[in-house]
């Protein structure tokens, strides 16, 4: 079965989609067109929220509404009046705001939120990997890594063993030892390499948004590849689906039975031909799969943490 593009306005650069269990409503961001969007697939209904910033990625918050990651920092919306908030900012010592913006995240189980960010212009790898956690106050928020240009491909292995980081530039996925309980890291070790544009050859794409299924396989969406790959816990290429757009950017597995596979793309410095085609770029996609996702992990702010975490600056 081919991948359907949904009935929906295609985003300039759609990113972050994840299934609400209760909500039964699908979320993503549009980086680049300032926006968090819902659907609900029963009724058709369509939700649009502007952003201050370019929305990063989002993630559910527990109790209601959308943990959000904003060009500077953490924040939440109220899906309800459409109020943004600050949960935490970034320090400007580690994090310049005119150079770094958040990029690809989401949440651990036990419920703390993972950025990861981008450099832009890409002249020093000074793009890193954040961690908030607002369990109790006050907030903790942590730089976890460094050394990327354009952070990507945050997921982690059903077992929690592993916390997987693309660095999309580089066209490599790492992983690094992931210790459930206490929230670090071990040793970063290169995970996947994929070959970068040769003369002469077919691109595949370079790896960007990405989630784990349920038996421990990495799927992942290969910008300017026209495909999703789904990767063994051995990072061994067990399939190749092909996407009706240039650019798929993430991908995140949702309905009840977490059996579709949703896939956000990007429209914008695409060319006329991409951006009028059937299916046009920045469609968002979807399509059944035989092996289920894992459910999208929840932010979890106890009470009086969020205003806490300002102490932080």
């Amino acid at each position: 079965m081919p991948f359907t593009a949904l009935p929906l306005p295609p985003c300039e650069l759609g990113e972050s989609p994840f299934w609400h269990p209760t909500e039964k409503r699908l979320y993503w961001c549009d980086i680049h067109g300032f926006a968090v969007h819902a659907w609900e697939p029963q009724t058709g209904r369509h939700w649009r929220w502007s952003t201050p910033s370019e929305p990063g990625c989002c993630a559910p918050m527990q109790g209601g509404g959308v943990a959000l990651g904003l060009r500077d920092g953490f924040y939440a919306l109220d899906v309800q009046t459409g109020a943004i908030t600050c949960i935490a900012q970034l320090p400007p010592a580690s994090h310049d705001p005119q150079r770094l913006r958040l990029n690809d995240g989401r949440c651990d189980r036990a419920g703390r939120f993972w950025a990861g960010s981008v450099v832009s212009p890409r002249t020093q790898p000074d793009a890193a990997l954040w961690r908030l956690d607002c369990r109790s106050a006050p907030c903790s928020l942590q730089r976890m890594a460094g050394d990327n240009y354009t952070a990507n491909g945050l997921a982690f292995s059903p077992d929690e063993r592993w916390l997987y980081w693309a660095n999309t530039p580089a066209h490599r996925i790492d992983r690094f030892a992931f210790d459930a309980a206490s929230g670090s890291l071990g040793a970063r070790t290169p995970w996947v390499q994929f070959a970068p544009p040769q003369d002469g050859q077919p691109y595949g794409g370079r790896p960007d948004g990405a989630s784990v299924d349920v038996q421990g396989n990495y799927w992942v969406a290969m910008f300017e590849g026209a495909c999703v790959l789904q990767l063994s816990p051995a990072g061994e290429v067990l399939q190749r689906l092909t996407t009706p757009v240039q650019c798929p950017t993430m991908v995140c597995f949702g309905d009840e039975d977490l059996h579709t596979l949703y896939v956000t793309s990007a429209r914008r410095g695409r060319p006329p031909e991409e951006c009028t085609a059937a299916v046009p770029a920045g469609a968002l996609l979807r399509l059944r799969v035989s092996v289920p996702g894992l459910p999208v992990n929840f932010f979890r702010a106890g009470s009086g943490s969020a205003g806490a975490a300002q102490a932080l600056q």
